[in-house]
């Protein structure tokens, strides 16, 4: 049967139009399939950078000092801070004194987080801790003839308020010498081990007075003299014990060096005072009693050890 041209006409038309809504919905198909990979696409790598935020919001950051005032400083992952401790947590030793009657030394050092007192009984011998303190022990020393006991200072909180203790070695007690308020300096031992002198500022709370007592009664601790100024230090008695030599350091450039009568605290100034800034260190009597060994920059740019007279 042959369809009349009007109807062969009509069914080009219909073909050509279906082909046409075939190419175009063919044509949808691929850009839904193209945003489809996109959007899949899209949400994994939303999903890594979620993840990635997880773990570093997740990760321990080191809290800075509640006094620093922080800007534009990202926070400090801690194991950055971990790494770094290999090179910065580090001991070292440091010689406190001798045994009076053995070759054993005491020494400071730290195995946890603060400086104790250790014995090393012989050399290369074996350190063993003696004190556990919390705070940091500044110093140690035994009297200059017997080994039964040792004084040390030690800081109170971390402020610098050294407190003087005796240790029994034989029973491993601990006894406070001092008030346990006040600042105390290096003390020095008198030559028959029966006194010792310190500086404190155990009176007004900033100057530095001389004081002596003997560490094995406590209440014969005496107040030796009034100083105005917080720089002073006992340095060394005199062979006979009648004297002390004594610094008073007022600045990093300039100190003054001072003998003191032990029976009656009477001061006099060693070293003259002039327009120009010396700094003395005292090392100590002679062993005659007649000289005083210094370290000074008086006439030179270095500080090179002198006697005097």
């Amino acid at each position: 049967m042959t369809l009349p041209a009007s109807a062969s006409i009509v069914r080009r038309s219909a073909l050509t139009e279906a082909e046409a809504l075939g190419c175009k919905i063919g044509h949808r198909l691929e850009v839904l399939t193209v945003l489809e990979n996109a959007m899949k696409k899209s949400w994994l790598l939303l999903t890594v950078i979620v993840f990635c935020a997880c773990c570093c919001a997740q990760e321990a950051v080191v809290a800075p000092n509640q006094n620093l005032i922080l800007e534009n400083i990202p926070p400090v992952p801690a194991s950055i801070a971990e790494g770094a401790d290999r090179y910065t947590q580090y001991r070292m030793a440091e010689m406190f004194g001798w045994h009076p009657q053995q070759r054993g030394i005491l020494i400071g050092t730290r195995f946890g987080d603060t400086q104790q007192v250790h014995s090393v009984a012989m050399p290369m011998g074996a350190r063993t801790q003696i004190t556990f303190f919390a705070d940091r022990v500044q110093d140690a020393s035994y009297p200059r003839h017997t080994g039964n006991y040792f004084l040390f200072r030690k800081d109170v909180g971390g402020g610098e308020w050294y407190q003087i203790y005796r240790f029994d070695v034989a029973s491993g007690a601990i006894t406070l010498l001092t008030d346990g308020k006040s600042r105390n300096t290096e003390f020095a031992w008198s030559n028959r081990d029966d006194r010792i002198a310190y500086a404190s500022t155990r009176r007004t709370g900033a100057d530095l007075d001389f004081y002596v007592m003997n560490p094995s009664d406590k209440g014969s601790d005496k107040l030796l003299t009034r100083n105005q100024g917080g720089g002073w230090q006992a340095f060394d008695w005199s062979p006979d014990d009648r004297t002390l030599l004594a610094v008073e350091f007022v600045s990093i450039n300039e100190s003054h060096l001072w003998l003191v009568d032990v029976a009656s605290g009477e001061e006099s100034e060693l070293t003259p005072r002039s327009s120009e800034k010396v700094f003395y260190t005292p090392v100590g009597f002679s062993r005659d009693g007649k000289g005083i060994y210094i370290v000074t920059d008086k006439d030179s740019d270095l500080a090179p050890a002198k006697r005097i007279p």
